[in-house]
């Protein structure tokens, strides 16, 4: 008898603010996201990434505007864009007000560092002209020297300070559409940062670790400590930062979310380690699978087993799988087998993603 499956974790009450289509925090699902590497002055080759991450199920896209040259392109970006899009600006606040005129959804900018007094109202005023939410971003790199001093180094709490000063600076100015993140690379600094700010601030979270490595490495590394956050009902966007294309993010975003009973996204696939019992290719074949369902939004369980006599029964809540021995495989649908193959790995790979292609026909007609 099968265990019910665990409700999602209790979120964190936050207050709401709105990114483009998204109300953000209040209880709001959680929001993926990533950011482009490409450069932001070529319009064609961000708009084709752009594309391709929200093919992959990213909800919003934050652009790198380093320049009036990057800032002059966003109108044609935005315009084409089929997600939202935030820009990120540091030092200099004529960028914020040429991202917002073009039509950009939000802004990631430390109001500490674009300049004066004067410079901070400028962008907070353009920013409330377009009813566009800001993001402060602290990472461990980015505090400053004065904070460093005070805390020896960018422990977590001098990151909160950091971030707590900036936030001060656009509420002083009635601003209050702020969402807040505290980066490091550090999995254990991030979660303690984390913790900190959601015990002194009710605004909401952007959840990542920040240079968290290759695409193994930091999945790991994002796993774990987004996966703790996420636990604690802490985070209301979120980001896995790899050094890899950031499409690959989506999927390791949205398998900790499922992990959690968060929110799930495409189908979920599950396969047995191998053994020594193992006759077929199965890692192969897993991958395959793996690989025509990648860009399959709708939500469902597929088995790949390897072993004939038991993989239909492990595997008995999936809603279609192939369990395949020596020669043969068998395909079932919630546990019941519905079709016998044999041959090789070519013949056991052809007829399964026949039955499947027939599967997903099936549920798009009901």
């Amino acid at each position: 008898m099968h265990a019910a499956q665990q409700s999602a974790p209790t979120r964190r009450a936050t207050r709401a603010i709105r990114l483009g289509p998204y109300l953000i925090g209040g209880g709001n699902p959680i929001r993926v996201q990533s950011m482009c590497n490409t450069d932001t002055r070529d319009a064609a080759a961000t708009l084709a990434q752009i594309e391709r991450l929200a093919e992959a199920g990213c909800e919003i896209v934050r652009l790198a505007v380093i320049d009036e040259r990057a800032a002059a392109a966003l109108p044609a970006i935005v315009a084409a864009s089929p997600v939202p899009l935030v820009a990120d600006i540091h030092f200099d606040h004529r960028l914020a007000v040429m991202a917002a005129e073009a039509g950009i959804k939000g802004l990631r900018i430390n109001p500490g560092n674009i300049g004066g007094e004067d410079k901070v109202d400028t962008v907070v005023a353009a920013a409330r002209h377009h009813g566009l939410p800001i993001r402060i971003g602290v990472n461990s790199g980015s505090v400053e020297k004065a904070l460093l001093a005070r805390f020896g180094g960018p422990t977590p709490e001098a990151m909160v300070e950091s971030a707590l000063h900036h936030v001060a600076m656009l509420e002083k100015r009635g601003f209050h559409e702020i969402k807040i993140s505290l980066k490091s690379s550090s999995v254990m600094d991030t979660i303690a940062a984390y913790r900190l700010m959601a015990a002194r601030a009710d605004y909401p979270l952007h959840i990542g670790v920040t240079e968290a490595g290759t695409l193994l490495r930091g999945s790991v590394k994002s796993a774990v400590g987004l996966g703790v956050l996420l636990a604690e009902g802490i985070g209301d966007t979120l980001r896995v930062s790899l050094t890899h294309d950031p499409v690959a993010e989506m999927d390791v975003a949205y398998e900790i979310l499922r992990s959690l009973n968060i929110r799930a996204r495409g189908p979920e696939i599950v396969s047995c380690p191998t053994c020594g019992r193992t006759e077929i290719d199965l890692i192969r074949l897993a991958n395959a699978v793996e690989e025509r369902l990648r860009t399959v939004p709708e939500v469902f369980k597929v088995a790949v087993m390897g072993c004939v006599v038991n993989g239909p029964g492990e595997a008995r809540e999936a809603d279609i799988g192939i369990a395949g021995g020596r020669g043969k495989a068998v395909i079932f649908r919630k546990g019941e087998v519905v079709k016998s193959l044999r041959g090789g790995y070519d013949e056991l790979l052809a007829g399964f993603m026949d039955e499947l292609e027939l599967f997903l026909s099936q549920r798009k007609m009901q």
